[in-house]
């Protein structure tokens, strides 16, 4: 689809800093950056080394990993090239792709996460049943939702975007967003609007999935001891990578919509940072660390590499 709104490039929100500032910044997020990559990376390759780990839940943080590599690849580079050259600004079409990177990253993230959640609700209400449920090839089509489904949510909205005439060329954000995108239009969002919320509420009816299935899991829990550190083993990390995520993207969602110019810029740029600093750092480090037989493997993997 053509260009119908003779918007050649983007302008992107300006960090109002000093030189310094922006070396001391740009040496901050390379080292953030590396730090996401190493720790996403190492986890990745223990999975998928240790046959041992090839098992469904394990698969899952695997592709929680790789997904979150992908996010931040949308974001990152381009980010630290822009401190480096002062100059804030991105093409037509590269904005829709980062757009569409980052927010397909999301939405696979959520997907995963709720994906994960049935896992542990198998595992743990119905382990009898578990491996005829989880097998092989059901978690290959559950990894293979996890991602088809985020890309076609992604690419409808960005085409329906495509398709405006924009009035306006500035983002009020450190990267594209779709919906930034859409509040520059000359003309009526009505179709994308209610798009847009039909996504949300799509991935709302994921978040209730996920929250009834906890309600199940602690419920039967409860019951007896060894249910209870099969829940703490496996299931703690998994609702503090999965509040985590949403708390921050529920920032996110509440700024792009509902943000106010009277926010200071420095608070605005944390909000809209949040979900592409915290998750993909913290997720593998949580799993890595509360998971014993992750750990276990991780630790073997790194003693390996010395």
């Amino acid at each position: 689809m053509e260009n119908v709104s003779g918007v050649k490039v983007f302008h992107l929100s300006v960090l109002n800093e000093t030189w310094t500032s922006r070396y001391f910044l740009f040496s901050l997020t390379l080292f953030v950056y590396s730090l996401i990559l190493f720790v996403n990376v190492m986890l990745i390759l223990t999975i998928t080394l240790q046959n041992a780990l090839h098992e469904p839940m394990y698969m899952f943080l695997c592709n929680l990993c790789i997904n979150g590599l992908y996010g931040t690849a949308g974001f990152y580079p381009k980010f630290l090239s822009d401190l480096l050259s002062g100059h804030h600004v991105i093409s037509y079409e590269g904005c829709f792709l980062q757009a569409f990177v980052i927010y397909s990253s999301v939405q696979c993230e959520f997907s995963t996460l709720t994906v994960m959640s049935y896992d542990r609700y198998v595992a743990i209400c119905k382990p009898l049943m578990y491996h005829s449920i989880m097998t092989g090839q059901m978690v290959y089509k559950l990894i293979t939702f996890c991602w088809l489904f985020p890309y076609f949510m992604m690419s409808l909205l960005i085409a329906l975007s495509r398709r405006l005439t924009l009035c306006g060329s500035h983002i009020d954000k450190l990267y594209c967003e779709n919906w930034s995108i859409v509040k520059l239009s000359c003309e009526a969002t009505v179709v994308n609007n209610v798009t847009g919320f039909i996504v949300i509420l799509t991935f709302l009816v994921f978040a209730i999935f996920t929250t009834v299935s906890y309600i199940k899991l602690i419920s039967v829990c409860t019951k007896s001891r060894e249910d209870r550190i099969k829940f703490m083993q496996t299931c703690v990390p998994h609702l503090c990578a999965l509040t985590n995520f949403t708390v921050t993207l529920m920032f996110d969602t509440m700024y792009s919509r509902y943000g106010s110019r009277d926010i200071s810029e420095r608070l605005r740029n944390f909000l809209a940072l949040q979900f592409l600093i915290i998750p993909p750092l913290f997720n593998p480090i949580i799993y890595g660390l509360k998971l014993t037989e992750v750990r276990k493997r991780l630790l073997k993997q790194c003693r390996s590499l010395k």
